[in-house]
Formats: C-alpha cells, sequence, structure tokens
C-alpha cells in the first residue's frame, strides 16, 4: 500500500498591510499593547500580541483572523519570534480571552459585523471597541462579554474585563485601570517621566541632606572654636588668680 503524501499546508504570518488605517490607530494598538504587558508581566501564562494572525482551523488557511490586540490566557508568553502567529489547535485548543480592535473609517462597519460575529462563534470571552478619534462609535469605547453563545454589552460607564481591569478612555488613549488598587497603568512615557521625577527628587533630597550635614558641621565647628576660646579663657583665670595679689 503506497502511503498517502503528507500535504503541507502554507500558513501565512502576514497580509502585507500595514498594522493600522493611521499614525494615531498605531499608537492607541502600542499603547494598549505596552499596557497590558505591563499588567499581566507578573503572569506565566498570558500572551499578548498585536496585529498576528489567529488560525482557528488545522488545515485551513482561510480560518483566519488578525486581531487588533488580543490576549490569550492558559499559554506561554513566547515572544512573537517565536509565535509570529497563534494556533489554536497547537495551543490545547485555547482560544483568545479578549480581544480588542481600533475601529476606524476604514474598519468600524466590520468590527461591529462581521468581526463581532467571528468572535462571538468562535468563543472569545469579551470583545472591545475604542475609536481614538471619536468618530465613528458612539461612545467611543464598547464593551461586550460573552454569556451563552451571544455576546452582552457591558454600561457604557463601566467597561470591565474578567482579566483585572477597567477600560477607561483618555481622548486617544485606551486607559488600563487595575480593579484592585484602582491605579491607572502608566503608558511607558509616563513610567519613565515618573522615574525620572523620583530620580530627580531623590537628588534634591540627598542634596538637602548634604547642605544641612555641612552646615551642621560648620555649626558644630564654630561651637567647638567658642568652647576651645572659653577654656582657654578660663585657664588663664585659674593662672591669674594662682598668682595672686601683686
Amino acid at each position: 500500500m503506497i502511503p498517502t503524501p503528507t500535504i503541507e499546508v502554507d500558513y501565512p504570518s502576514s497580509d502585507g498591510q500595514p498594522i493600522a488605517e493611521t499614525p494615531l490607530h498605531f499608537e492607541a494598538i502600542m499603547l494598549l499593547h505596552q499596557a497590558l504587558q505591563d499588567f499581566f508581566r507578573d503572569r506565566t501564562d498570558v500572551f499578548v500580541a498585536s496585529d498576528i494572525f489567529w488560525y482557528w482551523e488545522e488545515g485551513n488557511p482561510n480560518a483566519r483572523i488578525s486581531p487588533d490586540v488580543m490576549v490569550v490566557t492558559g499559554v506561554e508568553p513566547k515572544p512573537l519570534r517565536d509565535r509570529p502567529s497563534f494556533f489554536s489547535w497547537k495551543e490545547k485548543n485555547v482560544v483568545p480571552a479578549a480581544i480588542f480592535e481600533m475601529a476606524s473609517e476604514g474598519t468600524w462597519r466590520d468590527d461591529l459585523d462581521d468581526k463581532f460575529d467571528s468572535y462571538e462563534q468562535l468563543g472569545v470571552r469579551e470583545y472591545f471597541l475604542f475609536d481614538p478619534e471619536g468618530l465613528h462609535l458612539v461612545p467611543p469605547l464598547q464593551g461586550y462579554r460573552l454569556q451563552g453563545r451571544a455576546f452582552r454589552r457591558q454600561r457604557t460607564n463601566a467597561v470591565e474585563s474578567e482579566l483585572g481591569f477597567r477600560l477607561r478612555a483618555e481622548g486617544p488613549l485606551l486607559r488600563l485601570v487595575d480593579v484592585r488598587t484602582g491605579e491607572p497603568i502608566p503608558t511607558r512615557a509616563e513610567a519613565a517621566d515618573r522615574a525620572n521625577c523620583e530620580a530627580e527628587e531623590a537628588r534634591r533630597e540627598i542634596e538637602e541632606a548634604e547642605r544641612e550635614a555641612e552646615q551642621a558641621e560648620r555649626e558644630a565647628d564654630a561651637a567647638q572654636q567658642r568652647a576651645d576660646a572659653l577654656a582657654a579663657e578660663v585657664e588663664q583665670l585659674k593662672r591669674l588668680l594662682a598668682g595672686g595679689p601683686s
């Protein structure tokens, strides 16, 4: 019996399209990606990816989609060079836990239609839409959570993830807020500025402490000089008294 030859299936890792429609959308995607990485930095079972293909059906290279940002739980957080695409059947049949799409003039209808339906049918737990320009979605931030087999929209003022963060629109920035602490996750630039400010404050405190130490040293020297002068006067007085009347 002649064995059936194995057919190699090509799964492209890129569609040749830019990551975002405008520089504003690109920045929104990158800032969100970094914020999610920072939020999950202590987790060894969370993979955050942007603009890579997710394939969910083995042997079918057309069964794919490229979310702007996705969070996959239950897998190792491998670098993108080791996971240029995400294949569900290679990862215990895991699907993304949360997907984010940045709505734009060319994508917002698809985000609310075909992509919405696909993510819902594939069992994505949470789907978030954000319009950085504030031109295409009302409200610009929308959150959906899977209940049964259908997405249910969250309240506008309470868009929150089961993964432990709230979402807040701040102009073109989609801000993550840690539910446990209530603290916003800073951008990398904000964190660097804060670190620089803290370093500058520490430097000023050190300089102030050094000035105070120098002042204290000068005061101690002056006090010692006064004490020495007083001791000399006392010794002189003793000598005078020891000599008696002339």
